[in-house]
């Protein structure tokens, strides 16, 4: 009897577990959190990594711009 307790113990935690990792609100809240720490770079241990991450992509975004602009003034110019 105790065998049957401890499988439907079991089932329950295997079955919760697969509820929380298939609901979209926490996958969605997980994505989040998960991109959010990657543009900050809040998932860097090294303070070197960290500000370097952080310039890199500074300048990636800065660069991005520049390029838009330089399109959108291109075309205009066609």
């Amino acid at each position: 009897m105790a065998e049957r307790q401890d499988s439907d113990d079991e089932s329950r935690r295997i079955i919760e577990r697969v509820a929380r990792e298939t609901d979209p609100a926490s996958s969605a809240a997980r994505s989040a959190k998960g991109a959010r720490d990657d543009v900050t770079a809040a998932d860097r241990g090294d303070p070197i990594e960290y500000w370097g991450t952080r310039i890199g992509r500074a300048l990636g975004l800065i660069v991005g711009i520049g390029l838009l602009i330089w399109l959108v003034l291109f075309i205009i110019q066609s």
